[in-house]
């Protein structure tokens, strides 16, 4: 990528090939894994890795289609116990289609001579496209085209359209296209000894001429999948009626055609696909709904590509971001919004699923919801809020399962997992792989409690953003009560400090889960879950205001809140313990106790020392005991909350906050962490920005880079990392302009970094269609016309009503 990117610089394997369009030139096996991830395409429902067709998963590639919701579990002995993990399950592989010439060997792209091979993706249209030449042993040329695309109307179709050109040779071609079900999960090298077999073949049928079908059954959560292909083939622009031969095994069926060509003649494929299984909503039985289905999408490739092309391009409106003269940047943002998209869209709602923290591009934390939604949920409140409001619904589903957790524990309300998919109970690995060491390890990141704490924030966001009041008394007013609840019942008083103290928990750190020499895990008062749940219990105290009185009344009966209930929280908001030391704030209590860290001597070591967590305990040692994290912890705080909010809760707690407490905590901690997550950057860029715009802008780009270059070295191939992705957008639109809604207001504070060039993007609030466009320290908001009461808008030195149709500059 070349241009104006204000130093954003991309690997030179990523290319730009128009202002919607990435992709590769050349082909590269050691990149495939990763270039798989990063060309998936999907809809909401189901995602399919951009592997070549008829490749298998090897070393090299990896098939994958993944629905979301789809898991399975599984049981594994390791280290001396059975070890159950739940995990999203790689389905049937559609994209099975391989060629050869006469009786000559099935074409093998890796054992091929290429003499030309691109693949890029239209990202405006959501279209997949791979250019490619070939040389066989016999001296033929041959050209192939695919075409390819996972339909964003249409939820459960998808498509490819192959074209292969006998550039000087005549002869039979033979097409075999299928589908196969002998896949297993295999697509994370550190899962290897984990249970990956999680489909039962249920069988295979020939529909008619044109069609097939493949059914199979998840091996525990005896969820039914069907997936029907329909194989049309042309020559030219005139269609071939050519009977296939049915090829049948077990757990694969496919349509293989022969087909004389002379030399110079396209000969091309279309095969659509419906994927359907027994999750659906207002279904009756996959392998019915996936013929049914089918049977309906009568057109063309190119005429499903023009339908899907419309539902992309309205999707792009809700989005609209232009950067008007830093192309790079733009370009990065729109493929960071299109894999979000990809993975969470209108499609998704219906569903019953969350947002899975590596997209459906792959199989990382076995496909888990974690609490990265956080992160994800900013970008939709503001052009998608029906389906944050979904997403939550997911949440709210779950609430059952949160309290038995809750009870098992010892306590009151509800205990989110931080680990879950299907039905709400912790899934978070007991002990994990190093790779470094080759050891499994004790796991007690299941102690992150604060992922609780996360769901009430993105409720009380969403409520902030939307106005939308029914929700608030439907669903989010019971998880924030059952939310508060529990940490209530976590806080102890102790009478030295005369405050309550929250202990034997893990913070956002994840790499401190317990003290030095510990017998036990956890740590106690982490600032970051300590101050959180005092704004919670904040939020929870102003909820009869909100809700209609015989709602609140409702609720107090159904949960057994008392008054009494009510006058704690109050109390807690106030008097939760937050450490100190050397005027910052302590990570946790005993913080400052721990070792420094030797950060040069293990640089020279090992290198790359994001991960000094696995570096560590390769050498015999842990990182429980130093002053090292693997991402924000503390800095966690400066990124929810704007200066005058947190500054506003400490106050509240008994605390103060002055600025060199902010800024002396935020440098404290910048020196003490490793980035092992990609979120990192993402945070720090966002507390950076108004004090350090350099080095925030380095944090920016670093964030926009750190899939398209892999920067945790082989993570991406695994799946995108989708937090990331929709954090450094976030950080653009919303940190850059000190973007905010509280309380119906609109707060804009732009500080915006002119060398990005201008800004222009469209968002929501409460009902309001605007435009914002901002550079340097202006920002111009716009109303759509329309029949709405005015919006009031504020900076920090002008509050305006803004009125449907009207324009206003805020500096």
């Amino acid at each position: 990528m070349t241009g104006r990117t204000s130093d954003l610089e991309v690997s030179a394997e990523l290319e730009t090939l128009g202002p919607w369009t990435v992709g590769y030139r050349g082909y590269a096996p050691e990149e495939e894994r990763l270039r798989e991830a990063l060309c998936t395409l999907g809809n909401g429902y189901v995602a399919t890795r951009a592997a070549f067709p008829g490749s298998v998963a090897d070393g090299v590639h990896y098939p994958g289609t993944y629905v979301a919701g789809c898991y399975d579990r599984a049981a594994t002995d390791i280290a001396g116990r059975s070890i159950v993990n739940e995990s999203i399950v790689n389905l049937p592989d559609w994209l099975h289609v391989r060629i050869a010439i006469d009786d000559g060997d099935w074409f093998d792209l890796d054992r091929a001579s290429l003499l030309e091979y691109e693949l890029r993706v239209e990202l405006r249209h959501g279209l997949l496209v791979r250019r490619l030449r070939f040389r066989d042993a016999e001296g033929r040329s041959t050209g192939l085209v695919e075409r390819r695309l996972v339909h964003m109307r249409h939820e459960h179709l998808a498509a490819m359209e192959l074209t292969v050109v006998a550039a000087d040779w005549s002869g039979r071609l033979r097409i075999r296209s299928g589908i196969d079900g002998r896949v297993e999960n295999a697509g994370v090298a550190r899962y290897a000894e984990l249970a990956s077999d999680h489909l039962v073949p249920v069988g295979t049928d020939e529909v008619d001429d044109d069609t097939i079908l493949l059914r199979a059954e998840t091996r525990t959560s005896s969820i039914r999948v069907a997936e029907a292909a329909r194989h049309r083939l042309r020559r030219g622009d005139g269609r071939l009626d050519i009977d296939p031969e049915l090829v049948r095994e077990e757990a694969f069926v496919a349509h293989e055609f022969d087909v004389d060509v002379a030399e110079g003649e396209a000969v091309t494929l279309e095969k659509t696909v419906s994927i359907h299984t027994s999750r659906d909503v207002a279904t009756f039985e996959p392998g019915h709904e996936a013929r049914v289905e089918l049977g309906a999408a009568v057109g063309s490739f190119a005429e499903l590509a023009e339908s899907h092309a419309v539902a992309w391009v309205g999707l792009w409106d809700r989005f609209r971001t232009e950067l008007e003269t830093d192309d790079d940047t733009e370009r990065v943002l729109r493929l960071h919004l299109f894999h979000l998209l990809q993975t969470v869209s209108p499609n998704t709602g219906p569903y019953d699923v969350g947002v899975p923290p590596r997209g459906l591009h792959g199989e990382a934390y076995r496909g888990l919801i974690m609490w990265d939604e956080i992160f994800v949920l900013p970008i939709l409140n503001l052009r998608l809020p029906s389906l944050t409001r979904s997403l939550l619904a997911y949440r709210y589903h779950r609430l059952p399962a949160a309290r038995r957790a809750a009870l098992d524990a010892g306590h009151e309300g509800a205990m989110f997992p931080w680990q879950s998919a299907m039905d709400g109970e912790e899934m978070a690995q007991e002990v994990h792989l190093n790779p470094v060491s080759g050891r499994w390890v004790p796991d007690a990141t299941h102690l992150q409690r604060h992922i609780g704490l996360a769901v009430a924030y993105n409720v009380w966001q969403y409520h902030q953003t939307t106005g939308d009041d029914a929700f608030l008394a439907e669903q989010g007013a019971e998880i924030l009560l059952e939310v508060a609840r529990f940490f209530a019942s976590l806080a102890t008083y102790e009478p030295g400090p005369a405050r309550y103290a929250i202990r034997g928990i893990v913070g956002p750190d994840e790499f401190h889960t317990s003290y030095p020499d510990a017998e036990g895990p956890g740590v106690d008062n982490n600032a970051y879950t300590n101050v959180m749940a005092a704004w919670l219990f904040r939020r929870v105290v102003e909820l009869p205001g909100l809700l209609a009185d015989h709602r609140w009344d409702e609720l107090c009966d159904q949960l057994g809140v008392s008054r009494r209930d009510v006058e704690r929280w109050d109390e807690l908001s106030r008097s939760l313990v937050v450490p100190f030391h050397g005027g910052v704030i302590s990570q946790y209590e005993g913080y400052e106790q721990l070792e420094e860290l030797d950060w040069d001597g293990l640089r020279r070591r090992h290198g790359d020392i994001h991960r000094l967590d696995r570096i560590l305990e390769a050498e015999g040692d842990t990182p429980d005991r130093y002053k090292a994290s693997k991402q924000a912890d503390v800095l966690m705080l400066f990124y929810l909350f704007s200066a005058d909010e947190l500054r506003d809760q400490f106050e509240h707690m008994g605390y103060e906050l002055a600025p060199e407490t902010v800024t002396d905590t935020i440098d404290y901690y910048l020196e003490r962490t490793s980035h092992g997550s990609t979120l990192s950057a993402v945070v720090h860029g966002w507390v950076l920005a108004r004090s350090q715009r350099e080095r925030a802008l380095t944090f920016l780009r670093r964030a926009l880079v750190s899939d398209v270059n892999d920067v945790q070295g082989g993570t991406t191939e695994e799946g995108v990392h989708l937090g990331a992705m929709a954090g450094s957008v976030d950080l653009l639109l919303r940190c850059f302009t000190g973007l905010e809604i509280r309380d119906g207001t609109l707060h804009v504070n732009p500080f915006w970094p002119e060398e990005l060039g201008v800004l222009e993007f469209d968002i929501l609030v409460r009902g309001h269609p605007l435009t914002l466009r901002t550079s340097g320290a202006s920002v111009r908001v716009t109303s759509a016309p329309g029949r709405r009461p005015p919006l009031t808008v504020t900076s920090p030195t002008r509050t305006v009503e803004l009125r449907p149709g009207q324009s206003v500059e805020l500096r």
